[in-house]
Formats: structure tokens, C-alpha cells, sequence
């Protein structure tokens, strides 16, 4: 059974309307039959399931219709058309550094944003440290929320975040908090999160994140179903060549010709690399410096054939 269900789901936002331009200017504009509204269609016949352990990748450029399909399936928006269903508990992390209060401390604010997650008081009490623990604010929570980085801020609140346990998991561009290590400690923790069998949507420009968390994607262009795959690596391959090339698929002929395409072009890149790092060794050989050179021939092998390293293959190479 399908966790996650979106059947030609569309989308579609008015402009020009009472809600965005006020009463006054809706009576004038009746009155000399100069009223107009505007339709723009954020996402137009979205359709793809996913069952339990699912992790669906979302793809797409910016205006593409992603965070729209993310609220209607959170059921902030309702489509237009289509239908969304659900089966479970949704937790989304999608704006995080909204619902804080800039002049409460951080340690008020966490439990004012577990307050709104659900969680109960004694659940806080319990959990508190090891969220301040992981957000690496230990010195910081008697400071008031506004003297925080936006970084500091973005870390508390994945942090929060991250102790519920719902069915499905919803992210919006959230593992891109913080510095390198907290990047890499949120996505250690996601991956915990989604072993234990939920179903996961992921919003990210990162296609690396989504090659390495989902197994499968969505691409998304300018609100239209670009594909639905389960093949993840080809079409990351070929979204990563439409960011080069602006071609944009029309069939799985296209999708394959922009995946060679991609895979073309990076081990060109590749072997311009090796190709200057070669020089750069061949200018420290020249002169004369035998330990940088050891060093960076060490370096370079590491990268391009790591396993010449590996000390049995040494002994064969007669290098050991």
C-alpha cells in the first residue's frame, strides 16, 4: 500500500485578486472594468507514489514548483486539481528558523518550537540537553535568540526537529545547515532517521545528497513532470548536464544522450586534473626536492589509484 499518493496534481496561484490588492482597489478597478486576475500554475499534473522506506529525491531549478508540492503534500495548499493522500504521521522541516521568537533566549525558544511540534514538557525536560548538545550551543542558551548567527539559529532548529519519529519525513533544503562538520553530523542523522523505514521526501540542489540518500527522484521543470524514476544515478546524471546544457529532455532517448553527455564531460574534467596535477609533480621533480615530491606523488596516488597504496601491491610494484 501506498504511503504517498500525488494523482495529476496542479496547483495554480491567483494574482490581481481581493486578497493581494486590497478592497479599494478591487471596487475601482469593477467600477471602470479594468478588473483582471491573473492564474499562474505552480505545478501542473505532478503524478508518482511512494511505499514505506521510500526516499524520494526532488529535482529541479529554482521556481521549478518544488516547495509548492512539498506544502500541498503537508496539506498547507490544497491543489487545484489532482489529489494528495497520506497514510501516517508527517513530520516537514521546511522553513526552520521560522516560529522563534527574537527576544526570548535560546533556551525558551526550544522548548516554544517543541511546544508547537507537540511535545509534551516532560519530553523537553528529557530531551533538552541533548538538543542543545547537537546544535553545539552549549554556551549560548541564556543568549537572546536574536544574537545568534542565522547559522546558530538554523542548527537549533534541525536539532528540534530531528527527535520526532513520524511516518513520513519531509525536507526542504535543511541538510545545508551550518558549517561542513554540522552538514555532515545532519546528514549522518537523517540517514539514522531513515533506516528506521519512513518514508522521505528530499527538496535539495545538492545532487550528490540526492544520490547518496534516495532511491528515487522527480524532476521538475518550470512546474512540469520532467520524470519519475527509480533509476536515480541516470537521472542525476542528466539533470546535472541540463544544468550545463539548458536542453531540456523530451524523451528517454534525451535522458540517456545527457547522461553520456555528463559522464563525457567528467572524466574529461577528470583527466584535465590529473593532467595538472602531473605537472605539478613533474616542477617539484625538476627540482630536485625528493620529500615534497614523495609527498605529492602520495597525494596524487591517493586520489587517482588509491589502492596502488595498499602495502601488499607496494611489495609487488617494488616500491616497498
Amino acid at each position: 500500500m501506498a504511503v504517498i499518493e500525488c494523482d495529476h496534481v496542479s496547483i495554480r496561484y491567483i494574482t490581481g485578486d481581493l486578497k493581494s490588492i486590497g478592497l479599494k482597489e478591487y471596487v475601482i478597478r469593477h467600477l471602470t472594468g479594468n478588473y483582471h486576475i491573473k492564474e499562474f500554475w505552480a505545478d501542473r499534473d505532478i503524478t508518482f507514489s511512494l511505499e514505506k522506506g521510500d526516499m524520494l529525491g526532488i529535482i529541479g531549478s529554482n521556481g521549478a514548483g518544488k516547495s509548492t508540492l512539498l506544502k500541498a503534500i503537508t496539506g498547507i495548499l490544497l491543489p487545484k486539481e489532482g489529489t494528495v493522500r497520506t497514510r501516517g504521521t508527517i513530520a516537514a522541516l521546511l522553513e526552520l528558523s521560522s516560529g522563534f521568537d527574537n527576544d526570548m533566549t535560546v533556551r525558551e525558544n526550544a522548548y516554544l518550537r517543541g511546544a508547537m511540534l507537540g511535545y509534551s514538557r516532560k519530553f523537553m525536560d528529557e530531551k533538552y540537553p541533548e538538543i542543545i548538545a547537537f546544535a553545539e550551543l552549549e554556551e549560548f542558551q541564556d543568549y537572546a535568540f536574536k544574537q545568534l548567527s542565522s547559522g546558530m539559529k538554523s542548527r537549533l532548529a534541525f536539532s528540534i526537529a530531528c527527535l520526532v519519529d513520524p511516518d513520513i519525513l519531509i525536507l526542504d533544503e535543511v541538510l545545508s545547515v551550518g558549517d561542513g562538520a554540522f552538514r555532515k553530523k545532519s546528514g549522518d542523522r537523517m540517514k539514522q532517521i531513515l533506516a528506521g523505514g519512513i518514508t522521505g521526501l528530499l527538496v535539495s540542489h545538492s545532487i550528490e545528497q540526492v544520490r547518496e540518500l534516495c532511491n528515487k527522484v522527480l524532476w521538475i521543470d518550470h512546474g512540469n513532470q520532467v520524470a519519475f524514476s527509480d533509476d536515480v544515478e541516470l537521472y542525476c546524471d542528466a539533470y546535472s548536464e541540463f544544468l550545463e546544457t539548458k536542453k531540456l529532455p523530451k524523451s528517454d532517448e534525451d535522458v540517456h544522450a545527457l547522461a553520456a553527455q555528463y559522464q563525457v564531460r567528467m572524466q574529461a574534467e577528470k583527466e584535465k586534473k590529473n593532467a595538472r596535477e602531473a605537472k605539478k609533480l613533474e616542477k617539484i621533480l625538476e627540482k630536485g626536492d625528493s620529500d615534497s615530491a614523495l609527498k605529492a606523488a602520495v597525494r596524487i596516488i591517493s586520489r587517482q589509484e588509491p589502492e596502488l597504496l595498499n602495502a601488499d601491491r607496494m611489495k609487488e610494484l617494488g616500491l616497498a
